[in-house]
């Protein structure tokens, strides 16, 4: 028999707003995401300058993730946290960006600022260095939201003693479009980790 999991903290970032376990925690009228990542960035207090050089998908996923690991993580223990995390368009946000510099004809060097992003599995890169993490982790690309995949796999880490905690994310970000669901699971708490739990957070 399997053990239940369950899900302890989760955010959803969507439409200049942040939502943090059902409670509505910030939100910014008007003002493109740049905007509304800088203001929300002021807003919890964070505190890691290289947060302005990150692309958009890193800025998205940090946000999420800081959100709901800043009060429950000491920085300066090994914490064995996997993550898991997944979206629809890649770093095709990025991607065009840099393809864009290519074509610029007064732009002999394309920035290696913008090609270093030019992976989706840097956001989750950026979370690691972050918090010290050397667990396991893993960024996938879905033609639509996978609850049931994202929910299997963040069980399957916790039942084989392959991680303590998982931090899921759905980090969805194309140029002004974008959506970001991250959620904590842990082996004790209230709220099942389920395929249905967690399509019902998608849906908020």
């Amino acid at each position: 028999m399997k053990a239940n999991n369950y899900i302890s903290n989760y955010c959803v970032i969507e439409n200049n707003s942040v939502i943090l376990n059902s409670g509505r925690e910030f939100e910014l009228q008007n003002g493109s995401f740049s905007e509304f990542a800088k203001a929300a960035y002021k807003n919890f207090n964070m505190e890691y300058p290289k947060f302005f050089k990150m692309d958009n998908l890193s800025k998205l996923a940090f946000l999420g993730s800081e959100i709901i690991l800043k009060e429950l993580v000491n920085q300066e223990e090994n914490n064995n946290i996997a993550l898991v995390f997944a979206n629809r368009s890649s770093s095709l946000d990025t991607d065009v960006k840099y393809q864009n510099s290519i074509a610029d004809k007064d732009n002999y060097f394309p920035s290696p600022a913008v090609f270093v992003y030019t992976l989706p599995n840097i956001c989750i890169g950026e979370i690691s260095i972050k918090y010290k993490l050397q667990s396991e982790n893993a960024f996938f690309v879905f033609e639509e939201f996978n609850a049931g995949f994202i929910t299997n796999y963040a069980n399957l880490l916790l039942e084989t003693n392959k991680a303590e905690k998982v931090l899921c994310g759905w980090v969805e970000c194309y140029q002004e479009n974008y959506k970001a669901v991250v959620y904590l699971v842990e082996k004790q708490g209230h709220t099942e980790h389920n395929e249905e739990t967690v399509n019902t957070l998608y849906n908020k």
